[in-house]
């Protein structure tokens, strides 16, 4: 009798998928895509690449993109992160929801262990989530670091109008493009993201002390050209092993009277080996060209001044700034 069972077990282990019998990380998605043609293939390039991180960072190799199947973008894309920070999937199964974008599809919340270069020691603080997107075929587009879900779905909660909601997504998308930009030390991306004639604002905490014998504290503001930003962000990039950019807050506002101009509040965290700071970040950005907004502002602020959060009145907004 147990041989039969044996044998009935074997027998229906033999029908099921190759992925779902083998050892490693069975992504699945539980819905958002009818056509089941195209979430199996979704489904298969998500495995590849979850699989093909853990396998890398088990044997402390580079990763192997012709196993992963991805384009070159994409792979220049992990290649950047991978060096800063290597990561693997600490799950065996992954079954997320996938979500439909203007351009085709998106699967959230997918986790990561982050393992920075020169820290071999994992830790809570190192976990984060990734985002996949893909195009109307089903091929991957983009492989990034997310924001929250809670974060993420209340901006896209929070107005239904259709093509605010459309912008709203793209303006989230390229949030989360730009964090990892910085996780990946991606200058090339950061140079082009800002204008020109981007403002560049950045505040720091002064102490005063007084001759009655306390002292109090005021942020300096220092005003700095793109070209003068883009220097100092890449020798900072140079002398710093990795980067960890984080974000815990976030608030989107359209323009009242330009639709194309969007004003983008965030807590930010920002670590690396040497320093970590947390403030607030704000960011114009400028969705005139869809194919490629820019930021025209970047403000920093620290998020406490004499010890106490700093008031919501004095952090940078979209009402700051005149739009010509």
């Amino acid at each position: 009798m147990r041989k039969a069972i044996t044998l009935f077990v074997l027998g229906i282990l033999a029908l099921l998928p190759f992925e779902a019998q083998a050892d490693g990380v069975h992504f699945y998605i539980s819905e958002g895509v009818s056509n089941e043609t195209l979430k199996t293939k979704m489904e298969s390039a998500v495995n590849r690449i979850l699989n093909e991180i853990n396998e890398a960072q088990a044997a402390d190799r580079d990763l192997n993109f012709t196993t992963m199947g991805v384009n070159q973008s994409v792979r220049k894309s992990m290649e950047m992160l991978w060096e800063n920070t290597p990561f693997m999937c600490p799950d065996e199964d992954v079954v997320e929801r996938c979500i439909t974008t203007g351009s085709g599809y998106q699967v959230r919340n997918i986790p990561l262990i982050m393992k920075p270069t020169g820290n071999r020691n994992f830790s809570d603080e190192d976990y984060q989530e990734a985002v996949i997107s893909f195009d109307r075929q089903g091929n991957v587009e983009s492989f990034t670091l997310s924001i929250s879900n809670n974060l993420y779905m209340n901006i896209i909660n929070n107005n239904l109008e259709l093509t605010d909601l459309r912008r709203r997504q793209m303006i989230l998308d390229y949030v989360e493009q730009f964090r990892t930009a910085y996780n990946q030390k991606d200058i090339r991306f950061l140079n082009q993201v800002f204008s020109d004639d981007a403002l560049i604002i950045t505040g720091r905490v002064i102490t005063q002390r007084h001759a009655e014998g306390f002292s109090t504290q005021k942020i300096e503001y220092n005003r700095q050209s793109k070209q003068q930003y883009i220097q100092n962000l890449t020798r900072i990039f140079k002398n710093a092993r990795y980067f960890k950019v984080t974000f815990d807050d976030i608030n989107v506002l359209r323009h009242p009277v330009n639709p194309n101009y969007y004003g983008v509040t965030l807590h930010q965290g920002w670590t690396n080996n040497r320093y970590h700071d947390e403030g607030y970040l704000f960011l114009l950005w400028d969705f005139t060209d869809e194919n490629a907004p820019q930021i025209h502002v970047r403000t920093w602020q620290p998020d406490k001044l004499n010890g106490r959060p700093l008031p919501r009145e004095e952090i940078f907004t979209l009402s700051d700034f005149d739009i010509q």
